[in-house]
Order: structure tokens, then sequence, then C-alpha cells
């Protein structure tokens, strides 16, 4: 029997029967309507959770602490100018504002430099964890903060507050949307308040990413193998003193521009694996490697439209998101001896104050100084002991317990000797070194120590706030003698005309080593003599040229009788840039578009180099013979859309490994600067034995340049197609711009949340607009990138420009995320407005922080 699809009542008709596709499709439709309601909610839930972390722009907040109110203007990018009437409530407010916008990041970056990682993402960073606490960074940093006069100590304490008022009113997710992914794998972890020492360890940080040479130091050490003295001179050429410029070519003693100066009257998850620690720690903070250093220069009135000075300023470091740089302006409402803050630029997210910028008086710039402040030693260890001078001393030990989220705590055993602690055993290169015969050691195990200036307590805290409120080239002097760790070339420009230049820095005397190569440890005569003293430390105060430029080339002559490095950047940045000053003054007087121009300079040397080198060579393939046509016309332009950009890149990477990396013992392709130099000089040398690899079946320069030309046309057609036309530098070259933790989780969604790009861009290594490449890879992808880029107008501060690589926000979503890589990828600076009034006008929010009842 067959039960109706319906049951009929006598007052209502039967209703009709549905066909199963219908009943089928009706059942769908309500599935369909239950996911999408799921789907929105959520959505909804996700777009909640990513947006409650956003900062608070507008309106009133109350914040315990606080003694006054304090106003912060923000313009259309979101960059804070924060008004206060005193210096405790000024950085207060920083803090605030600090952790509304970047707090992760902070927090990210205190367990970097900490050596905790292992406390946030398990057992997976314990070997970077037992490197960072090696070196000790935190402790360090704990003893700086415990030196610190009053008033700095103070500004660091008014800073720790605001950022613990913020974290007062937010906890976990409600504080960044990295939060609630982390409670994902460690539901236990709690937020720390902030204190003075999370703040002055990023010091160490940068410092390790700008401490230059031990990468060459150690690479020089493990060719001693397979290369002779003679051979490994050649891959390490010097610098190119008859070519390329020097920062200082006379010196002058330092006292001697003060007085100049009072004469002219100027005012007083599970992370990305990577090969080793060290490349851990490159990931994490910056590595030293291609790309890393700087440009800035100054030009004096004397060549300016307006009279006054012009100063410009670009730092290179690893890529980010966020960008490494705050931009922030800070000001007391009246400057007064008590309160005498009036300043803007950019700084770090954790860290008070302004690192590069302008006061109402003096502009200044930073770039690597590229000095050697690292030595690797030998040492002969016996038990715990190790022979120093014929005698055995005791080895320095601590103990520390390294926690784990998800495991158990491991405990850490550090020896250090008088040199600096033992790293032999955390790297392979270390290791290996340490595993090196050495002729004359008195016995015992070997291992390698590091002696590096950023470990030993320095002043370099307190330098920033002197900097800041600088009023003339005096005062910039002797702010400039507290920055001792990273060591930097300063220079500057005020409104009275004047423009500068100064080394600071805790510079090494060496004894018997010259610091290339790793020292014996037990002899005392490689030990350091002291450090350079500061009136011997090169200067300029207004050169008869007119015009200051530093990009880490050699600061001063061979003359110089303090050995400061053997590893300069070879200067060809340098070069270009002085060419560009020189040859636009000549034409007209310069102006802050000319300045901006200079920084967005895309002119490849070694393009040029290889276009004339292979100007008589012939190759039979055709597409090979295209391939070479491109350089014909070419401007020596990396243009981002430009194929003969493309083509010569690839041909100078296959060259170079031809030259050098195709070999049963490689040798190191790192350092572009020096391989400019290197092959250079290979060039006009055709008998020379480095064109001839057996490896590859090539002898001789000629043959070994069309096998590099027909093996970069083959190697680009693959990439981007057998029509020449199509090929295109900046897409080869392109920039991922990687969220520093959660951009390598390997979890394909969480890092769509946070990850970025890639973004197609021109430039290069060693060329003007840095956007440094690995060299020998198999990968063009930009690693090293401008940082920020700033043009500073000393007769209109109003006039000034500036723009940095990503954005103010280190929120995921926010209109600030990376609002600011479109003009940073076309080398367009944006207004930066300084005066009060400037600042108002230009303001898109205005938040007023008052104190709690």
């Amino acid at each position: 029997m067959t039960m109706p699809d319906t049951l009929a009542t006598p007052d209502a008709p039967p209703r009709p029967r549905r066909s199963l596709r219908r009943r089928v499709a009706i059942a769908v439709v309500s599935v369909v309507t239950v996911v999408v309601v799921i789907a929105l909610v959520a959505a909804g839930f996700v777009v909640w959770t990513i947006q409650r972390s956003f900062p608070q722009q507008d309106g009133t907040v109350e914040a315990a602490g606080l003694t006054s109110e304090v106003t912060v203007h923000r313009d259309d990018l979101g960059v804070p100018t924060i008004v206060a009437d005193s210096t405790h409530d000024l950085f207060f407010a920083q803090g605030y504002v600090h952790a509304q916008d970047r707090f992760w990041e902070m927090d990210f970056r205190r367990h970097v430099t900490s050596g905790r990682l292992s406390e946030l993402f398990g057992a997976s960073q314990l070997g970077t964890d037992a490197f960072l606490r090696t070196l000790g960074w935190r402790r360090i940093a704990e003893q700086e903060v415990t030196a610190l006069d009053d008033r700095s100590r103070g500004y660091y304490d008014a800073y720790a507050e605001g950022v613990n008022a913020y974290l007062a009113d937010h906890d976990g997710a409600d504080v960044s949307l990295e939060y609630a992914l982390l409670g994902l794998q460690n539901a236990d972890y709690e937020i720390e308040p902030w204190t003075p020492a999370d703040s002055v360890a990023w010091l160490k940080a940068m410092a390790w990413d700008l401490r230059t040479n031990v990468e060459e130091e150690t690479e020089r050490a493990l060719l001693r193998s397979a290369y002779t003295p003679e051979q490994i001179a050649e891959l390490y050429p010097a610098y190119p003193y008859d070519r390329n410029p020097v920062i200082v070519p006379t010196i002058a003693a330092t006292g001697d521009a003060t007085t100049d100066a009072a004469r002219a009257g100027a005012p007083g998850i599970a992370w990305e694996e990577v090969d080793g620690v060290l490349e851990a720690v490159a990931a994490l903070v910056g590595d030293a490697g291609e790309g890393i250093g700087s440009n800035s220069w100054v030009v004096s009135g004397a060549l300016t439209e307006s009279g006054l000075p012009l100063l410009a300023n670009d730092p290179h470091l690893g890529a980010s998101l966020p960008s490494v740089w705050h931009q922030v302006g800070l000001r007391c409402r009246t400057v007064t001896g008590a309160c005498p803050f009036e300043v803007t630029g950019f700084g770090f997210a954790g860290m008070p104050g302004v690192i590069i910028g302008h006061n109402a008086d003096i502009a200044w710039g930073f770039t690597n100084l590229t000095t050697d402040v690292t030595d690797l030693y030998v040492e002969a260890i016996e038990g715990d002991a190790y022979w120093r001078g014929g005698e055995l001393v005791p080895l320095e030990r601590r103990t520390e317990i390294l926690r784990v989220a998800g495991g158990d705590d491991i405990e850490l055993e550090i020896r250090a000797t008088g040199h600096g602690p033992l790293v032999s055993g955390l790297t392979e290169d270390f290791t290996a070194i340490a595993e090196q015969p050495v002729e004359g050691a008195p016995g015992g195990e070997p291992a390698v120590s590091l002696q590096w200036t950023a470990l030993e307590p320095g002043t370099t805290a307190r330098a920033l706030f002197a900097l800041n409120t600088a009023r003339d080239f005096a005062g910039f002097q002797a702010a400039a003698a507290l920055f001792d760790v990273p060591a930097q070339n300063l220079v500057y420009a005020d409104r009275a005309g004047n423009i500068g230049y100064q080394t600071p820095g805790r510079l090494p005397i060496r004894g018997a080593g010259d610091g290339s190569l790793p020292q014996p440890g037990w002899d005392p005569a490689y030990d350091w003599r002291g450090y350079i003293p500061s009136g011997e430390l090169p200067m300029l105060y207004n050169p008869e040229a007119g015009y200051i430029v530093t990009a880490n080339n050699a600061i001063v002559g061979e003359s110089y009788p303090h050995e400061l490095t053997v590893d300069w950047d070879h200067g060809w940045r340098a070069a270009r840039i002085v060419d560009l000053i020189e040859r636009t003054a000549a034409a007209k007087k310069l102006t802050a578009d000319d300045m901006s121009a200079i920084q967005a300079d895309q002119e490849f040397w070694m393009g040029t180099r290889l276009a004339v080198a292979y100007a008589g060579i012939e190759v039979d393939d055709a597409a090979t013979r295209r391939a070479l046509g491109l350089l014909a016309d070419w401007d020596a332009q990396n243009l981002d859309r430009s194929p003969a950009a493309a083509y010569a890149n690839v041909l100078w990477d296959e060259l170079v490994q031809d030259l050098f990396s195709r070999r049963p013992d490689p040798a190191p392709v790192s350092g572009q600067d020096r391989l400019f130099t290197l092959v250079d000089r290979l060039l006009d040398d055709p008998g020379s034995s480095w064109w001839t690899n057996e490896q590859i079946g090539v002898a001789g320069r000629d043959e070994m340049l069309a096998r590099a030309a027909e093996d970069a046309s083959d190697r680009l057609t693959a990439l981007q197609g057998e029509d020449p036309a199509q090929w295109r530098w900046g897409t080869l070259h392109a920039l991922p711009l990687t969220h520093a933790s959660f951009g390598t989780s390997g979890i394909a969604p969480i890092e769509a949340l946070f990850n970025r790009g890639p973004v197609p861009v021109g430039g290069g290594t060693s060329v003007v607009d840095a956007t440094g490449w690995t060299i020998g890879t198999g990968s063009f992808a930009t690693v090293t990138v401008p940082s920020m880029r700033m043009t500073v107008d000393l007769a209109d501060l109003d006039a000034s420009r500036w723009n940095q690589l990503t954005g103010v926000s280190g929120h995921a979503f926010h209109p600030h995320y990376i609002d600011q890589v479109e003009a940073w990828q076309e080398g367009r600076q944006t207004p930066w407005p300084f005066t009060l009034d400037a600042v108002r006008e230009a303001a898109a929010h205005t938040l007023a922080l008052v104190p709690a009842d």
C-alpha cells in the first residue's frame, strides 16, 4: 500500500505531489541557506576579529598615568604627531600610540632580542634562542638601562607606562589579530608588561643587522683549504680608491669643527625552515648581507635654489612587513628647557624618540659605517679553562633556562672567554672554523669566540634624545659621541646654512691582526687595544665641494692611521650620486625634486660594463644575438618594465656563477659591489686563470662570455617567453611583502591574511635605488630595499617629503597597512608637515588622550 505524499482534510484540497527532484532541490536550497548564514556569521566574526584591534583615532580616551591632555593628530596616511605639555606625557603618548599601531611587532621583537621565541612558537625556535641567549642582547640592554642618566631613564619609563596603559584596556585579539592565531597554538600565552629594557634591546638587533664583515671573515677562513692566499686576495680586492670616492678626503681634528661652528655663528607557529641559525636570525632581525647599507647626502646652500641646504637619506635594510620604520612627530606644546622636543622623523615601534629626521633647527641622516666591529678568535679550550698568554684561565660560565611552548624547559650552558661568547657549536660555519687546524695552537679543544662592540654596555640609548634636541653642529657632535653601536655615518645640515659629517661609534684599535681572518685567541698580541679616540674620528664641516655623500663607501683614504676595515662597500653607489650632484649643479641650482630624483636613479653600472664587453663577442645562437641586441641602445637604467635590464641582470648572474660558484670548490659570490670591482678587473685581463673553468668546459674569456650570454638567453626565455620585447625586469625582480612572523607559517590561509605582493620593482644591487637581490641563488626577488626615503628642505621644513616601504599600521587589513607601497614603488615621496599649523591643516583625525579620573 502506498501512503499519500500529503494528508488531506475535508476542508482543504489535497496538496500536489512533489517530485523527488523538487524535494532534493528544496533540501539543497535549505542546506545552502544554512551554509551561507554560517559563512556570513563566520565572515562577520573574522571581520570583527580583524577590526577589533584597529586603533581609535578620533574622540577622547582616558589613560591612567597622564598628567595633562595630549593631542594626537594623524594625517591621511595615519602618521601621528603628538603634542604634549611635558616630556613625561609626550613619551607616554608615543608609547600608547606605538602600542595602538604596532604592539604585536613590539612583542615579537622583544622575544627575538631576549632569545625567547620558543615561548611563543615552540621547540622549532630553540636553535635561534640558544644563539641569541649566548650573545646576551637582553642582559646587556638591562645593564644599559641601569646606567642611564635620570632624565633619559625618565623618558624610557614614561614610554613604558604609555604602552602598559594601552595594554591595561586591551588584551589578546583586542591588541592585534596575531594573538588570535597564536592562541590556536599557544593558548596559555599572556602579554607581559613593557619595560625600558624591551626598548633598548632592539638597538642590539639593529647593530647585528648592520654589523658588517663577520660573514666575509668567515668566508675567507673557509676558503683557505681550497685557495691560495693570492687567489683569496683576488677574490676580495681592495677598495678602488683610484675611481670611487671617499667620504672624508682629508682628516681634520673633531675639535676644529666646533670652533669653526662657533666662528660661523652656528646656534649652539611552525616557521619556514632556513639553512642555519645565522640565516634564522637574519630572517628575524635583518641580514647584513646583499644590499644592506644606505645612501645619504647633504648639499650646501651654495648649490641650491633656496640658498639653504638640502639633506637626503634612504637606509637600505631587509624588506619587512610592516616596515621597520614608524613615522612620528613629537612636539612639546611650548618648547622650553624642561620640554625641549620639537622633532619629526622615523623611529622604531618600541623605542621612544626619533631615530632619523629633523627638528626646528637641524636635520640629520644615517648610513652604515661598514667599519669592522666584530672579530672571531680561535680559542684553545681545556676543560673549564682556555689558554691565554701561556696560562690557563677559567672560562666565564652561566646557565639560562629556555622555556618552550608545549614542551619541557631546556637548560642552556653559555661559556665565554675574555674575547666574548663561544659561538662554535651553534652554527655550522663557526663550527667549521673551529675544526680547521691552526699552527701554533697550545693544545686543547678548539672553539670560536665572537668579540663585538655591541656585547659591551653602551650609550646609544641616550644618544637619540641628545640628537633629537641638538640645535647646532656642536650639539650634533656631542650626540654623535654617544652613538656608539651600531656605528653609523652621520650627515648634518642646519637652518643657519651649515653642512657637516661625523664618524661616531666605538671603533676598535687592533693589535697584530687586521680583522680580515679569525685570530689566535691564546696570543694577547691579537687583542684589541682600546677604541679610536673621538678626536681622531673622521669629520667634515662646510667642505669646499659644497656637498657630502655617504653610501657605505670608504670613509677615508689609505693614509688614515687606524685600520677601520678591509671590507668597505666598493663605492659604486657613492660614485653615481656624486656624478649626479655635480652634473645637475653644473646645469642649475639644486632643488628638493633633484634630491628625490637622485634617490630614484636606477643606473646599473655593471650593465654598462657588460654591454661594452659584449660588443665584440660573437655567438652562434640567433635567440642569444637578439637578446644581446637589447644592450646596444640601453641606457643602463634598471627600469621595472625594461627588457634590457632583465637580460643584463640575468647575464650578470650567469657570468658570476660561471666564474666563481660553478667550480669543484665554489668561491663565494656574496657582495655584488665587490664582484663589480673583481669582474671589472678580470674583463681587462683575458689571460686570468679565472676565465678557465673545466667543470663547465670553458677556457678563455670570450668563450666564457659567450657561454654566459647563451645560458642567460635560455634562462630568461624559460621564465618570460621567447619574445625579448616582453621581458620585464620588474616582474623578475618583484618584491614579496612577507609578514615577519606568520608570513612564513607554511599555512597558506594564514599567510594570505598577512602577506602582500609581490610588487614589481626596478633598481637593483649596487644601484642608487638599492633594491637588492641575492646573486647565485636562482632568484632575482628583491630582499633588501630603501626602507624609507626622505628629503629635508632646510629653507622650508614643511616643503620636505618622505615615504616608507609599507605603512604606519601593523594591523593586517587596516587602511594604513600598505598604503605607502605604491608611492614607494614609484619613488614618489609624500608631503611631510612639520610646523604645528601645517600639522593641524593636514590632520585627518585628532585624538585626545586625557588623564583618567
